[in-house]
């Protein structure tokens, strides 16, 4: 099957014509009256957000932002030649005990961001020439988000726009981004909902992800490129294969191929490794690193599911004895 590609003078973001509209706008109104009985996230917390309260996101009024810059280790077809430019939000819905970035996610250290500052955030990334604004971890601060576009939009941000999530979304917030996203990019967990229960602290991930997954390819459809082979729009999912197969690999490559369909673009991980609060704890199954055999059965079973549009780095990582 072919790929589509998009040359750089036909691509133009989603939310410039939702901006034209006036309709961006009315999203940013909407959203941010959601705040003050927060349902944003499947977590339901129903804290007054807008009055500074917090919950398990850890997100009042305004975001935190852990650091902004051009990032160089994401995707090929994201990082480019001159980066993606990366926007890591503090603070997250999801409790995965194996976090690698445990200061960011749980402790929701980092600035202070009103939406000016947010906004100046993507200008300047623009400015460096970075390919796209991606934002990592923004399933709790779409309000914010959508407020900061806006400035951002009137002030000249013409970048494609990544939503690097760990799918963790309600479809109400995933509705309010309808038509702002260009590059849906989420993190398939865990296909079951006891080991979802146990390590990411959420039984309802596995239906919840498989929803809100389903609704970003809706909106976005397969991933094509640009002419020098950059994302430009639609669906990049990741998948972080852990020890002993307690994600289930397998479902989840099956699920792919069948209800997302095998163009999927698929980025299988191998770079998982004992990291938050999993050391030295009652998780002694996940306390080591992933084997390499490990990996290469992971691959397999993606390409046995039909899966063919696999990362680059994930199957020279494989291939690799």
């Amino acid at each position: 099957m072919s790929i589509a590609v998009q040359t750089r003078d036909q691509f133009r973001p989603g939310y410039l014509g939702l901006f034209e509209s006036g309709e961006l706008a009315s999203r940013v109104e909407e959203a941010l009256n959601k705040l003050a009985d927060c349902a944003l996230c499947p977590r339901e917390c129903q804290v007054d957000r807008a009055a500074g309260k917090i919950a398990v996101c850890q997100c009042g009024r305004h975001v935190r932002v852990s650091s902004y810059f051009a990032h160089f280790g994401e995707e090929d077809c994201l990082r480019g030649t001159r980066g993606s430019g990366t926007i890591f939000f503090s603070g997250c819905n999801l409790r995965c005990i194996f976090c690698q970035n445990f200061d960011i996610s749980w402790q929701a250290e980092g600035e202070v961001a009103p939406p000016e500052r947010l906004a100046e955030m993507m200008l300047e990334l623009q400015a460096r020439g970075c390919h796209n604004i991606n934002f990592v971890t923004p399933e709790h601060v779409v309000p914010q988000i959508l407020e900061a576009l806006h400035i951002a939009a009137q002030a000249g941000l013409r970048l494609p726009l990544v939503y690097n999530t760990g799918a963790y979304d309600s479809l109400e917030s995933l509705r309010l981004m309808d038509g702002v996203v260009d590059i849906y990019m989420p993190d398939f967990k865990f296909w079951g909902s006891e080991m979802a229960r146990r390590y990411l602290k959420a039984a309802d991930y596995p239906e919840t992800a498989r929803a809100a997954i389903k609704e970003m390819h809706r909106q976005v459809g397969p991933l094509i490129f640009d002419a020098d082979g950059v994302a430009k729009r639609g669906l990049l999912l990741r998948h972080l294969v852990m020890p002993g197969d307690i994600c289930g690999t397998g479902e989840i490559m099956r699920w792919i191929a069948q209800e997302l369909g095998a163009d999927t673009y698929v980025n299988i991980m191998a770079q998982y490794r004992p990291a938050g609060g999993v050391s030295g704890t009652q998780y002694p199954e996940i306390d080591r690193c992933l084997t390499h055999d490990e990996f290469q059965r992971a691959v397999n079973v993606a390409r046995e599911a039909g899966l063919f549009r696999l990362d680059g780095r994930s199957t020279l990582r494989a291939d690799i004895q």
